[in-house]
């Protein structure tokens, strides 16, 4: 039995893992790198990885780091299934396609300059698939309910677990049985921290031979939420009096919805006016729209709000914009106004046209509210980067940045930890992914200390014999 680490191994994009056995072939998430041009070179399908001999895949969510290279197995012939939940699966449609048309859309770009050249466009040009690849993609799913029994390659059979972290988001349990043997492998996908908004909390799988456990923050907590929204309510109030404009790059699923929850909150309690909120994300918008068909898996809380209206009332202010053009008028508008828009990384979409138009304007808001990887404008702005380039211009960094850890989607080490334990019982074996180096150290020894387990830190494409 073997699993081999596809991506997220000593790095936070690109999860993928494949567990093999001489029965079956299954592979665990298969997302995208997202980075620097380095990072983009990987967005393929390894050499050693043969699609048409997989059994299957299991999804743990939709975020575009975990499912964005999906299309390429199709692409080279991948025939089985891929599990996941159904909203995984209504998110994984959402962002694919639009990861899709965005490619094809600079495919597009590209091509029309070159001709203007005389010259060709270079393959490394070439989009990583097409629209047509993403459908046949999503024809491929299988909606599976958390916490049932499926088998999914002879000798291995699987479970959903709520991981907490996005919307359909799960831990995967792989029971796997070769030679008469019997091993339980616990992914944990991407874990949410306790008390997230709209989601319930993570739950842990009741057994374990083997844990892959994510690390984003193996090496510290995130501030208590209250305190991090008391300081987001603090900045709004503070750029709204200098009628100045708020940006808000954000992740268009989980971390958009979960921004306007706590722009609802702070309307509701007077602490905030009410001034125009532009949800400038087709994605967010739809995948809000998602959320509204999935009230089942909200916590008690949001169920309560969303079934009386309340949410609806608290956010009358919002208005979505869908198209570039309605987007584009926001550059002559003048504050105060909040923009939520993606990428969340500040690598793409309509976030870089408002950083390019608002940068160097002293009285502008940049609030970042969620991770932020090496090689990413959003890294160069926590970092304090003096000037960045965004979108072909140098520009002098102005506006005021403000970086807000306590909004994260990830579990912090303490709820890591707390996940894991429960599991610790039956002294497992424990791989460290999805998390930079510096991270993994830490929590390799916040293990060791707590548990007194030893865990390993697996490296890209390395083979591990159980």
């Amino acid at each position: 039995m073997h699993i081999t680490p596809f991506g997220a191994a000593g790095e936070v994009t690109g999860s993928a893992y494949l567990v093999a056995t001489e029965l079956g072939q299954v592979l665990i998430d298969f997302g995208m790198f997202q980075g620097d041009a380095e990072d983009d070179a990987r967005n393929i399908v390894p050499h050693t990885l043969h699609a048409p001999d997989l059994n299957a895949v299991i999804l743990t969510h939709g975020h575009l780091d975990h499912c964005g290279r999906l299309p390429l197995l199709i692409r080279r012939g991948f025939k089985g299934r891929i599990h996941a939940t159904s909203a995984t699966r209504d998110m994984a449609e959402l962002i694919l396609m639009d990861a899709a048309r965005i490619m094809e859309s600079d495919f597009a770009r590209k091509q029309r300059k070159a001709q203007k050249k005389g010259i060709n466009v270079n393959r490394q040009d070439l989009p990583l698939y097409d629209s047509n690849d993403a459908e046949r993609t999503i024809e491929c799913f299988s909606e599976t309910p958390y916490e049932t029994y499926v088998e999914v390659a002879p000798g291995m059979t699987m479970r959903l677990f709520e991981a907490g972290h996005m919307l359909g988001s799960t831990s995967v349990e792989l029971t796997v049985t070769e030679q008469e043997r019997t091993v339980t492998i616990v992914f944990s996908g991407d874990l949410g921290p306790r008390g997230l908004p709209y989601l319930q909390d993570a739950v842990t799988p009741p057994k374990a031979d083997i844990v892959v456990l994510e690390s984003t923050y193996g090496d510290r907590d995130h501030r208590p939420l209250s305190e991090t929204v008391d300081e987001f309510a603090g900045i709004v109030k503070e750029a709204i009096a200098e009628r100045g404009v708020i940006l808000i790059p954000s992740f268009a699923i989980g971390r958009s919805q979960q921004v306007m929850y706590h722009l609802a909150q702070l309307i509701r309690e007077d602490v905030i006016p009410r001034v125009p909120i532009y949800l400038d994300s087709p994605m967010a918008i739809e995948a809000s729209n998602i959320y509204a068909r999935h009230p089942e898996l909200f916590d008690a809380e949001a169920s309560a709000l969303a079934q009386g209206g309340q949410l609806l009332h608290d956010l009358a202010n919002v208005r979505p914009l869908a198209t570039a053009d309605e987007s584009k008028h926001l550059n002559d508008v003048p504050g105060p106004f909040i923009v939520i828009a993606g990428s969340g990384m500040c690598t793409a979409g309509r976030i870089l046209h408002h950083l390019r138009r608002r940068i160097s304007d002293p009285s502008a808001h940049v609030i970042i509210v969620g991770y932020q990887a090496h090689g990413t404008l959003g890294r160069r702005l926590v970092d304090g980067h003096a000037e960045v380039g965004i979108l072909g211009d140098r520009l002098p960094v102005r506006a005021r940045i403000h970086t807000l850890g306590g909004f994260s989607a990830h579990a912090g080490q303490t709820d890591l930890l707390d996940w894991l334990a429960p599991l610790t019982a039956s002294q497992p074996q424990i791989l460290l992914t999805h998390g930079e180096d510096e991270a993994r150290i830490v929590l390799q020894s916040r293990i060791e200390e707590r548990f007194g387990l030893t865990s390993f830190l697996p490296t890209y494409r390395e083979h591990l014999t159980i």
